[in-house]
Formats: structure tokens, C-alpha cells, sequence
């Protein structure tokens, strides 16, 4: 009688040519081989049936090679969901974590874009910094809108000083009032006054 294949082995196929059903591969996200997590993770980027699971597998994922490649197929895969669940991780004190979870969201500006504002005006400065450091990547309309509304209403020293950075980077004229307010709510901070006025300058010469 023929040996039959195992599940490990069948992953090791084109993924082009599935062998596996989707309950078998989610099933196969806690396989206790990273080789088999990596390879079943990589075949269901793009599979909006199985983001919860990559999303959780992902979280508690300490094989490095791994999270990355589960990270790859998140972003192949998008959507709200897949946003929803990694939004917490911003609050996370796993650095290396919370830098993968920035990654895929900057990669998923369509999906992010809904929940900026929340983010922006979240209680803990912390995640609004990490906010900032997406819009940084995120490609949207409305990045310098957010921008300018930080440092208009934002007070925390170092959220302010993240978006002037990046308004440097991304402002236009549109943003000249409200560089101009941060001259005079923050008359005592030498710093974000310097880089406001670096802000401008960068914007006048066109960066």
C-alpha cells in the first residue's frame, strides 16, 4: 500500500496547486513546525476567509521568520477586519511587534483611513505617536488635514514634534496657519518652535 503523504509535505507543493482545504490550512497555523506555519501562512494571503486566523496567529507568533511572513500575507490580504484586530497592538510593550503591526497598517491606507481620527485623539500619547509614524507612509488625501489638526490641538510635546516632522515632509502651503499657531502654543519650547519653523521653511522651498 502506498505511503500516504503528510500535511507537512503537502505544503511543500506549488501553492498554485492546493492540496489542503481551508479548514485543514487554518488548522495548520498552530502546526508545531515553523517551516509548515510559514508555508501555510503564505498560501492564505489573499483568502479574506482566513484573516481572523492569520491575524491571530500572527499576535501570538514569536517565530520571527514566521510573523513575517504572516505579516506579508495580512497586507496581501487587507480589509477591515484585518485592521480592526491589529489596531490594540499599538498599546502593546512588544516593540518588535508593534513595529511589524505600523508596517502592515502604512501598507493598508484604504482600510487604516476610517479609524485616523480615533487614533489621532487616543488618550494614550504613545499610540498617537505611532499614528503619526503610519501616516507617515499612508498615502491619503486627508494626511495633512490630520496633521494640521495635531499640532492644533494636540498638547503632547513629543505628538506635536513627530507631525511637524512629517508635515515637513508632506505639507503644502495649506498647512502655514496652523505651523504658525505652534509658534505661539508653544512659546516656551524652543524645540517644536524650531521645527515649525523648519516645517516652513522646508514647504517654501519645495523640500
Amino acid at each position: 500500500m502506498p505511503l500516504r503523504k503528510s500535511k507537512a509535505e503537502d505544503l511543500a507543493q506549488p501553492l498554485d496547486q492546493p492540496v489542503l482545504t481551508l479548514e485543514e490550512a487554518l488548522d495548520l497555523l498552530d502546526a508545531d513546525d515553523p517551516a509548515v506555519r510559514q508555508s501555510v501562512a503564505r498560501s492564505l494571503g489573499g483568502d479574506h476567509r482566513a484573516i481572523e486566523a492569520l491575524c491571530a496567529r500572527f499576535i501570538a507568533e514569536t517565530d520571527l521568520p514566521t510573523r513575517e511572513a504572516l505579516a506579508v500575507s495580512i497586507i496581501r490580504t487587507g480589509g477591515a477586519v484585518a485592521v480592526e484586530r491589529l489596531l490594540p497592538i499599538l498599546s502593546s510593550d512588544d516593540a518588535a511587534l508593534r513595529n511589524t503591526v505600523i508596517e502592515i497598517l502604512q501598507a493598508l491606507p484604504a482600510d487604516v483611513a476610517p479609524h485616523m481620527e480615533r487614533l489621532l485623539d487616543h488618550a494614550d500619547s504613545d499610540v498617537r505617536i505611532f499614528a503619526v509614524n503610519v501616516l507617515e507612509a499612508l498615502r491619503h488625501p486627508k494626511v495633512e488635514d490630520w496633521q494640521n489638526a495635531v499640532i492644533t490641538a494636540v498638547r503632547q510635546y513629543n505628538v506635536v514634534g513627530t507631525a511637524l516632522d512629517l508635515l515637513g515632509e508632506v505639507g503644502t502651503e495649506a498647512a502655514m496657519p496652523a505651523l504658525a499657531r505652534v509658534t505661539t502654543r508653544f512659546g516656551d519650547e524652543p524645540f517644536l518652535r524650531f521645527a515649525a519653523a523648519n516645517a516652513v521653511k522646508r514647504i517654501g522651498a519645495g523640500r
